[in-house]
C-alpha cells in the first residue's frame, strides 16, 4: 500500500503533510503535491493532516491513475520538505469540484 494525492489539492496546495513525512516522499508542483508511491511507507502520518483530504490510500477503489499520476509528476518536480503557506486560492478552491481543468504541469520550487 501506498499514499496517493488526488485532484483535492489542486489550488490549495497545503503543505501540513510534508511537515510530518518522516521519508521526504512529497513533490511539488506549481499549485498541487504528489507523493513518490516508490519513496512512500505507508505510514500514513500524512493522511489527517492534509486539510483539503486530498490524500488517500491507494487501496480505496479506483486509485490506479492517481498512483501513476503521482509517480509521473514526483518524478518531474522537486521534492519538498518544509511548510508552506498555501495558495491564495486555497480556502476558495477546497472542495471544489472539476479541479483538474486547472491542473499546472509546472514545476514548484520545492524547498
Amino acid at each position: 500500500m501506498t499514499y496517493i494525492v488526488n485532484d483535492n489539492c489542486i489550488a490549495c496546495k497545503y503543505t501540513d503533510c510534508v511537515e510530518v513525512c518522516p521519508v521526504d516522499c512529497f513533490y511539488e508542483g506549481e499549485n498541487m503535491l504528489v507523493i513518490h508511491p516508490d519513496e512512500c511507507i505507508d505510514c500514513g502520518v500524512c493522511e489527517p493532516e492534509c486539510p483539503a483530504d486530498a490524500i488517500r490510500p491507494d487501496t480505496e477503489p479506483d486509485m490506479e491513475k492517481w498512483v501513476e499520476f503521482n509517480r509521473k509528476y514526483s518524478i518531474a518536480w522537486p521534492v519538498i520538505i518544509t511548510k508552506k503557506d498555501p495558495l491564495p486560492t486555497a480556502d476558495e478552491m477546497d472542495g471544489k469540484e472539476g479541479k483538474m481543468d486547472l491542473f499546472s504541469e509546472a514545476p514548484g520550487e520545492g524547498g
